[in-house]
């Protein structure tokens, strides 16, 4: 009878299969009634939370814009004070108190009253304490400043410490127009903080303009027969309210609330501020009153959009996962109940299935066949676990000249290598291991620090020749994971290691010929990612920048931090530049050594782009230190006087040209003194050309030691010297020319007594070249020269 026919029912009259349907259905539609109650419960939940979230933020805003508008209160009456317990209050004292006060409003001001008799001594007086024209003035109908016209009374700008970028308008009379007029009146009868109505501020950028003017009297104290005095001027703080309200608080995309701030005593109910957001649909409203001065001020708040999204409902996550659930939950009893129907399906098919394996084995193993000996080129040979062939495929029978029928079952995987080799490879193995492994076993035992890779070895072919092979040898396991045999697997490397000692000495020859090239050789590239690459360094780049080869080609950047940091980012941007236009490289850069110390660097290279992307160089670098200290040197001694060690007349020509380019350009003072020594050819007759030189060169020292570090002390030759004295006048050059002379003749020089010199004092003049300049200096010296000698002499007036 077939299993079918007996399966038992359920109630007697309900079959199996139709059993499973009715307890899946049953559980799905309760769980769905589950899951309805559960989301009517969330969604109460969330409209609360929803509610006293939005009532903490809203408390939250409130109490911040309070404090602010506080805080504007406190900062004003602070400089009140200031004004009150000081009797003149100068422009810098103002700046500097009001300064740190410039927290969240636009500006600071003091603004004084001036009657209409007191005016035009006020503005004069204004004028010159501020070194500019200063007008009480006033917003004409063109929304530009013009002078007021006369009136009783005036409070102009007098200071003002502001933010805004436009500058203060000051000389503004703030009587001139009603609503500054109107909070000044209110102060003033109160003698209290004073706001405006909403307006349009003057001297501030168009994004801040909408704002409120707050206002505070100032007045001398009371003396002890008065109550209070009249105010004799106001201070004020120029508030935005977007700069007030907005500053500190969160961006537009990212505000959860939405506010609007509008004064209550303004009868048009202008807007003061309103945020930029989106309003979420929600019935939710906040609203509550800040004061500021004398006003009382709406705020309405209300959701957002990011805030109606950042507290979105999971009323419909309830319901999509409640009925995911009661879904799961119904297959899964569906499953249970049906499961020794699917379960005695899947023995049949598994039935079939591995009836078809066996017969799909069965042909793998003749392919697997096929496939061993279709490898011509590789040696697969494979042994039982005494060591004896039982698979040795074509590519063997080629490799080494014997036949299946000759090793199978006959040779041993011993028998085919080279017996010298294998005794070698067991002495090493039984030391690394620490114990004795035989030779019979050495080519398939694995050392320690050689895991899983092939391993050359010298195989005897039938003909007693012998083949270099790669040697991968593993273990064979049964079914069961038993260890039934070994599987080696060979390959020729005969020309491979041709080909590695043909490179090999290719580059034994590379490096002989760039150990004789002076500097280093190299190949350097550049890829797309900005990676920095040697692929070759010789061994002259370890000498360049003291850094091992290996290192070099493992991290480029260490070249780079050699390099001096003055240098290092020219070098960089010509390298990027001449990968953009292929063109060659050359740079001479300094190198910060740790050993050596400085020293100076060329480097040239030819670039060509790589196929894939990205530039390479090939080219050398050297060491020009020695060219460049050489250089130097030639420099020094083009522009020194070889004998007294001073500058030359090359080298005060170039300076004296350089001077008069910048006061043609900047203007400025400059002078030159001229000294020429007195009977110097006498004391070269009498005591002999060395000791002429002598007095040379004790006279450059004593002048030396006399100037400044921004003169220039040159030999014009023979007993001729000049001085020139960068921003000098004719005075100062005068007087540094006594000091000179004074010191020439103070001391005797050995051995020839006091020398003297005549000096000639000459001062730069509008429009004047070189040579009138020089001229002048001459003549100075000639007249000195004509009265008599051992003087000095200035310029001449005409």
């Amino acid at each position: 009878m077939p299993l079918q026919a007996v399966r038992p029912k359920i109630l007697g009259f309900i079959s199996e299969q139709a059993s499973a349907w009715l307890v899946a259905l049953v559980v799905l539609l309760a769980g769905f009634a589950l899951t309805a109650v559960v989301a009517w419960a969330a969604a109460d939940l969330y409209q609360q939370q929803v509610r006293q979230r939005f009532q903490l933020l809203v408390n939250e805003r409130y109490s911040r814009l309070q404090e602010r508008f506080d805080d504007q209160e406190q900062r004003l009456n602070s400089l009140r004070r200031f004004f009150v317990n000081s009797d003149d209050v100068s422009r810098e004292e103002f700046d500097g108190f009001a300064q740190p006060l410039l927290l969240r409003a636009r500006a600071y001001s003091w603004a004084p009253r001036v009657y209409r008799e007191q005016r035009g001594q006020f503005e004069k007086a204004v004028s010159a304490q501020r070194g500019t024209p200063f007008v009480i003035c006033e917003l004409n109908s063109t929304g530009e400043l013009a002078p007021a016209p006369e009136r009783d009374e005036y409070v102009p700008v007098l200071y003002s410490q502001t933010q805004s970028l436009l500058g203060a308008p000051l000389g503004f009379d703030l009587l001139a127009q009603p609503l500054r007029r109107s909070v000044l009146e209110r102060a003033q009868n109160t003698g209290k903080l004073a706001v405006s109505q909403p307006m349009q501020l003057v001297g501030v950028e168009p994004d801040y303009a909408t704002g409120v003017l707050l206002v505070a009297p100032v007045s001398h104290l009371p003396t002890s027969d008065q109550s209070q005095n009249e105010p004799y001027g106001y201070v004020m703080a120029v508030i935005s309210m977007r700069q007030l309200v907005a500053d500190g608080l969160p961006k537009p995309d990212r505000d959860n609330l939405v506010m609007q701030i509008v004064d209550t005593s303004d009868v048009q109910k202008r807007v003061l501020f309103e945020s930029g957001n989106a309003v979420a649909s929600s019935d939710l409203v906040g609203a509550r009153r800040l004061t500021l001065g004398d006003h009382v001020y709406a705020l309405t708040l209300r959701p957002s959009q990011v805030f109606d999204q950042a507290n979105h409902s999971s009323l419909s996550t309830i319901l999509t996962m409640g009925g995911l659930l009661s879904l799961l939950l119904s297959a899964l009893l569906y499953v249970l109940v049906s499961q020794r129907q699917r379960a005695l399906k899947l023995v049949e098919q598994r039935t079939a299935q591995l009836r078809l394996r066996e017969q799909e084995l069965r042909g793998a193993h003749g392919q697997l066949r096929s496939v061993l000996n279709a490898a011509t080129q590789v040696a697969i040979i494979a042994t039982d676990l005494r060591g004896v062939i039982n698979t040795f495929n074509a590519g063997a029978e080629q490799m080494l000249g014997f036949k299946a029928e000759q090793v199978v079952g006959t040779h041993t995987l011993e028998s085919l290598h080279l017996a010298s080799e294998l005794e070698a490879r067991s002495a090493s193995l039984s030391v690394a291991l620490g114990k004795r492994i035989p030779a019979s076993q050495a080519m398939l035992v694995e050392s320690p620090d050689n895991l899983h890779q092939a391993r050359e070895w010298t195989l005897v072919r039938e003909d007693r020749s012998q083949l270099t092979v790669n040697m991968l040898a593993t273990v064979l396991l049964d079914d069961h994971g038993l260890w039934i045999g070994h599987l080696a697997i060979y390959l020729d490397i005969t020309e491979q290691k041709r080909a590695y000692e043909a490179l090999a000495a290719r580059d034994r020859l590379l490096k002989k010929l760039s150990a004789h090239v002076p500097g280093g050789i190299f190949q350097f590239t550049l890829e797309p990612q900005d990676n920095w690459k040697f692929i070759y360094a010789s061994d002259g780049m370890r000498d360049i920048y003291e850094i091992e080869t290996g290192v070099l080609q493992q991290d480029a950047k260490k070249v780079f931090e050699r390099i001096h940091p003055l240098d290092a980012e020219r070098v960089r941007a010509s390298i990027r530049l001449s990968a953009l236009q292929l063109s060659h490289w050359r740079e001479e850069y300094r190198v910060l050594l740790p050993q050596r110390g400085l020293r100076w660097i060329r480097g040239e290279a030819t670039p060509e782009e790589l196929p894939g992307g990205g530039t390479l160089w090939h080219g050398y670098v050297s060491d020009i230190s020695d060219l460049k200290r050489v250089e130097e040197e030639l420099r020094a001694l083009s522009i020194t006087d070889s004998l007294t060690g001073i500058h030359n007349r090359r080298y005060f020509q170039d300076r004296l040209k350089a001077e008069m380019v910048r006061l043609n350009r900047t203007s400025g003072a400059l002078s030159v003194i001229m000294l020429d020594i007195d009977h110097f050819k006498r004391i070269n007759d009498q005591h002999g050309h060395a000791v002429g030189d002598g007095v040379l060169q004790e006279l450059c020292k004593r002048i030396s030691q006399r100037l400044r570090r921004t003169d220039v002390f040159c030999r014009l030759g023979g007993e001729e010297f000049m001085v020139l004295c960068p921003h000098t006048d004719g005075a100062q050059a005068y007087s540094l020319a006594m000091e000179l002379w004074a010191s020439l003749r103070s001391v005797p020089m050995e051995p020839v007594g006091i020398v003297t010199a005549s000096f000639g004092v000459a001062s730069w003049r509008v429009d004047e070249g070189i040579d009138g300049l020089l001229l002048r200096a001459d003549s100075a010296v000639y007249v000195a020269k004509q009265a008599g000698r051992d003087r000095v002499e200035a310029q001449s007036v005409c």
